[in-house]
């Protein structure tokens, strides 16, 4: 007898030799892979706007001759944590609004909600530890980030639902995955200025470029079970679309730059990050939902160089 995804514990949507099957106690997967801890490009993704802006923050710091080292790497292991932690909850408010919904795609039906391996009690329960440990790290920093941080809650909210009301929903979790564009630089001056905007807003466009390629996999059972995507309205003109966003995301990236004043190393970041975004435009095959989510996952590579050369250029300030 061949055992499925939801016989042998995993979800067949995840890497079936993930160190949470290796590590954690089987009891305890259904509540890892509702946070997506077998999935690290969730948490990833949502944590290279916030190195991102830190980082910023700490060129302009740098150049004005008051940087601190220290306080910049807190903030860093601080964001890292909170976007693990905020990344988890939010998988779990999603996986609890679209319960209905999961148990009608082929993708995410053997996930432990639909698949019965944890209660919506479990889940709720689970939800409000990961929102707790994410407060615990906002009230680290100033109050103006704690209140920026909570006002972003609205959009986390509203983001499941999105998919039932409109055909953009890549733009609601933009909305709140790009979040940290604002938070790394408000922790750092207690303040917003037009640079951690400009980046805020290219961190949108960024995520509905990779959420659409990440939609593909999915847009035959959405269109059977009627739910919306940036994949099914831009259909065969992904590609068309993709370069207007990846290209947006790359002009406010450098406005960002250049209103903060950072030097060529970051330039140079930028210039590599660009290379990535187009080659992906160039390889996209939606048709191919192993190489859609392969893309989408080598946007962890582009957030990586950008931040990688931002944090190279501080010394440089």
């Amino acid at each position: 007898m061949i055992s499925t995804p939801s016989d042998s514990g995993r979800v067949s949507d995840a890497p079936s030799d993930n160190w949470v099957y290796r590590v954690l106690p089987r009891g305890a997967w259904p509540y890892a892979q509702l946070a997506r801890w077998d999935r690290p490009i969730g948490w990833q993704l949502l944590m290279w706007p916030c190195f991102w802006s830190a980082a910023l923050a700490a060129n302009v710091g740098a150049a004005a001759g008051s940087f601190d080292w220290p306080r910049f790497l807190l903030h860093l292991f601080l964001f890292f944590i909170g976007s693990v932690a905020m990344r988890g909850a939010g998988c779990t408010y999603n996986d609890l609004v679209d319960h209905d919904i999961d148990q009608a795609v082929a993708r995410t039906r053997s996930r432990p909600l639909p698949s019965g391996r944890i209660t919506r009690r479990q889940a709720k329960i689970f939800l409000a530890l990961q929102a707790l440990a994410g407060l615990v790290v906002l009230l680290q920093f100033n109050l103006f980030s704690i209140g920026l941080g909570v006002a972003s809650l609205l959009i986390v909210a509203i983001y499941p639902f999105a998919k039932r009301f409109t055909d953009w929903p890549q733009f609601f979790l933009g909305m709140a995955f790009s979040w940290g564009a604002l938070m790394g630089w408000a922790a750092a001056f207690g303040t917003l200025a037009l640079a951690p905007v400009a980046l805020y807003i290219a961190a949108i466009a960024w995520t509905i470029g990779y959420d659409t390629i990440y939609a593909h996999q999915d847009k035959e059972d959405d269109a059977l079970i009627g739910v919306r995507s940036t994949a099914r309205l831009f259909g065969e003109k992904t590609r068309q679309w993709l370069i207007g966003l990846y290209g947006l995301t790359v002009a406010l990236i450098a406005l960002s730059f250049w209103l903060a004043g950072v030097g060529v190393i970051a330039w140079l970041g930028l210039a590599a990050a660009a290379l990535m975004l187009a080659w992906q435009i160039r390889s996209l095959d939606i048709d191919d939902p192993v190489q859609c989510l392969a893309l989408f996952k080598f946007n962890h590579v582009v957030g990586f160089a950008i931040f990688l050369a931002l944090a190279i250029a501080i010394p440089f300030a």
